[in-house]
């Protein structure tokens, strides 16, 4: 990841540029009214509008919110989600400290659904809107706020980690683990009833390193043999797991140890789709040989 905190590492994502030239090097406020990622930033859903496909954003969002900065401003034909950091999975109410404030929005306008659960909601809107798009190209940024904090796995997963015997916060964060391991699961599943699977660049990108804060109890997660965890720069705080899929053109069951860095799917999905990038600066670099070719090249020498 280009970051080790929420806001940068997703607007680089978006962009294809590192942090600071996408002009958000720190996170975005989680209140309304307040600019974040310039809007003159030039994102993937841009990209892919301009090329032709529907797009849709779904989930978190945290790089801006206001009008000019929130995703309809930026790419996006469709979005339901929240604007700041993080919200209760049952209220959406933004889950910080106060005063409390609700964060729930589509296309601009602020939405009620007290008591669905948001990971639901998410996998809702997301198979309705490939459903409406099934005919034509579209661009899904699913952008979920799982694991990231208040730990509210579903009680099937509490009860079977318990069962288990696992410590805490240990319990908690593997039960929202397989929280969003079930619910992308039912994405992919309603991809392949819909037909599409087949025809679907599948792309799941962790946005940084486990956290070690309060609000998740002091941890859960794991960086395995390295150091550091969210907001470091140490390994542990962006080095995560990254997978794409493609049935029939990309080899299934590969492992790459090269370096890749998330401002690389940028340029490495316009290559796939035969979109021609803009003319401006892009750090990323396409993966797609990479990809092809277990011994090929990093594409990249240096990494900041």
């Amino acid at each position: 990841a280009a970051a080790p905190v929420c806001s940068p590492s997703r607007a680089s994502v978006l962009t294809g540029r590192f942090p600071q030239r996408a002009g958000l090097a720190g996170n975005a406020s989680s209140h309304s009214g307040v600019d974040g990622m310039p809007g003159h930033q030039y994102t993937l859903g841009e990209l892919f509008k301009d090329a032709g496909y529907a797009t849709g954003h779904i989930g978190k969002w945290h790089i801006g919110y206001s009008p000019e900065t929130m995703p309809n401003a930026q790419g996006f034909d469709y979005s339901v989600g929240f604007m700041g950091g993080c919200i209760d999975n049952y209220s959406h109410f933004f889950y910080w400290n106060g005063p409390n404030r609700h964060d729930l929005w589509r296309n601009g306008e602020e939405i009620y659904a007290p008591g669905k659960y948001f990971p639901d909601l998410m996998v809702e809107e997301a198979s309705a809107f490939m459903e409406r798009n099934k005919e034509e190209p579209f661009f899904l940024y699913f952008a979920i706020n799982v694991p990231h904090y208040p730990l509210q796995g579903e009680k099937k997963w509490l009860d079977y980690y318990k069962s288990k015997g696992v410590a805490s916060p240990r319990d908690k964060y593997a039960a929202f683990v397989s929280t969003m391991d079930e619910k992308i699961g039912l994405l992919l599943q309603r991809l392949k009833i819909l037909g599409l699977d087949e025809n679907t660049i599948v792309v799941f990108q962790a946005d940084q390193g486990f956290s070690e804060e309060e609000r998740t109890f002091g941890g859960g997660g794991s960086a395995g043999i390295y150091r550091g965890s969210k907001f470091s720069l140490f390994e542990g705080g962006v080095r995560v797991p990254a997978f794409i899929s493609w049935p029939g053109k990309i080899e299934q069951n590969q492992v790459r140890d090269q370096l890749a860095t998330n401002i690389d799917w940028f340029p490495t999905l316009a290559e796939y789709c035969h979109i021609d990038l803009p003319k401006r600066k892009i750090d990323g670099k396409s993966l797609v040989k990479l990809i092809a070719q277990k011994n090929g090249q990093s594409p990249h020498d240096t990494f900041y």
